[in-house]
């Protein structure tokens, strides 16, 4: 037996009202609608739900005893219909920002300000991806937007906006011996000849083309990089160059996260420089998106 809630919600009314002509004009609905309305909920129901004749309404014994479970049915629909309706506002509301390290250099409150500026009632929700995803979340969607390094894997898949370019540096262990050319160099610098023999710290193979970025295979001449071990954070990348396992390649704004503690890095000659963007599925045109990109595009401007 299927009792839809327009059925309730037409029964309270005649047995609040207790005038099919009230209830209608309640329900702005006509009379006789009404009126075959109750028949059928009556003949669902196998009883009479209300005593008529030509100038009173009254509930049956039957009509009294569903009344009351007819408010409780009714008011717990409503309860139900505003939960998914705070659930459809709060979805509406939140923009998943996913990231593998805090992207720093004072973006994210830049970013923020201009989409609350946009939107008052956004909620950005920042999530931490591990290294081995280069989209930040965007390939599976568990991200909206996301702060990645270039290249991205399937790149065609992905709109972007470039928030800052850095040099290039790479960490070694103190007192490694190219810290000590560096410091002879008049621009401070090593060449990434010089690196070419060293073992180097790499992204999961998982990353894919972010991966033989970040080990500098185009500046390579076709040489095959030696690999001394696979890092997934900041503070793995810390502890293996500090082991002496091996050198790594990072931005200029990230080299916080890892020169500390017996880590240093110096700035490189001959290998282009790092991008940071700020990326979205192609063809996303849900309002957050589009206004965080925006943001994203704007604050590129000043920066890059």
């Amino acid at each position: 037996m299927d009792v839809h809630g327009r059925d309730l919600r037409y029964f309270t009314a005649v047995a609040e009202e207790l005038s099919f002509t009230r209830a209608a004009e309640r329900l702005f609905v006509s009379q006789p609608a009404l009126s075959k309305q109750i028949r059928m909920l009556e003949k669902q129901l196998g009883v009479v739900l209300f005593e008529r004749d030509r100038r009173t309404v009254r509930l049956t014994t039957a009509g009294e005893a569903l009344l009351p479970r007819a408010r409780e049915v009714l008011a717990a629909w409503e309860t139900a219909e505003a939960a998914v309706e705070e659930a459809k506002t709060a979805e509406r509301s939140t923009l998943v920002i996913g990231m593998s390290t805090s992207p720093g250099r004072g973006l994210l409150p830049a970013l923020r300000t201009r989409l609350v500026s946009r939107h008052p009632d956004a909620r950005p929700v920042l999530r931490q991806v591990n290294w081995a995803d280069p989209t930040a979340g965007l390939a599976d969607g568990s991200s909206d937007v996301a702060f990645v390094w270039l290249p991205l894997p399937d790149g065609d898949r992905y709109q972007y906006e470039v928030v800052a370019r850095e040099p290039r540096l790479v960490a070694l262990p103190d007192g490694h011996p190219l810290a000590a050319r560096a410091a002879r160099d008049p621009e401070g610098q090593v060449d990434f000849t010089d690196l070419l023999e060293e073992p180097f710290l790499a992204l999961p193979e998982e990353a894919g083309p972010l991966r033989d970025y970040w080990l500098a295979l185009d500046a390579r001449d076709g040489r095959r990089p030696r690999i001394g071990g696979v890092v997934s954070s900041a503070e793995e990348t810390h502890e293996a160059v500090a082991g002496g396992q091996g050198v790594a390649l990072l931005a200029t704004g990230n080299a916080p996260l890892v020169v500390r503690d017996g880590v240093i890095a110096v700035p490189v000659r001959g290998i282009s420089p790092s991008r940071l963007a700020v990326a979205a599925v192609q063809g996303d045109r849900r309002p957050l998106v589009v206004a965080y990109l925006a943001a994203a595009r704007e604050v590129g401007a000043t920066t890059c």
